[in-house]
């Protein structure tokens, strides 16, 4: 992932920003005073608008911050709104409100988690998880994993 690709998960960020106005869905442009950064200085807030994929999943509220280098998700502001964040060893899962539905994955790269909201993981995960209950079910209904794993053509 390049460096304006990632999305830091961050816990000691109020809000969701970005300085890059490219990841915007929409946007409404509006100053709207000053964000304070963790060493006092200060980024003047230029808009707010709603990143993701609108089929998939928009992540709505987040600041366009004038000079930010960093794209920063506030894992308050999710929880907030009722995602769920689930943290592990060397990952983390953002679930969509009142559901254990899995739509972002993120993973744990020098102590920081880091997001890449362009490419949710719901159909690639779907996939997968259709794939591992065919296997389990054929094997349950007498199938061996070499019966399951050989094509037979008909001609």
């Amino acid at each position: 992932m390049e460096s304006m690709q990632q999305w830091y998960l961050d816990s000691g960020c109020s809000k969701h920003m970005t300085g890059d106005k490219s990841k915007f869905v929409s946007i409404i442009f509006k100053q709207e005073g000053h964000v304070t950064y963790g060493d006092n200085s200060k980024g003047r807030i230029l808009g707010r608008g709603s990143i993701g994929d609108k089929s998939i999943l928009l992540i709505h509220d987040v600041l366009y911050v004038k000079g930010l280098k960093h794209n920063l998700l506030s894992i308050s502001q999710l929880c907030d709104k009722g995602y769920q964040v689930i943290f592990k060893t060397n990952s983390c899962e953002i679930c969509l409100p009142n559901s254990k539905k899995v739509m972002l994955i993120g993973k744990r790269i020098n102590n920081v988690y880091l997001l890449d909201i362009s490419s949710p993981c719901s159909i690639g995960c779907l996939l997968l998880v259709l794939l591992v209950v065919f296997f389990l079910s054929m094997m349950n209904l007498g199938y061996g994993i070499e019966e399951l794993l050989t094509f037979t053509y008909i001609t």
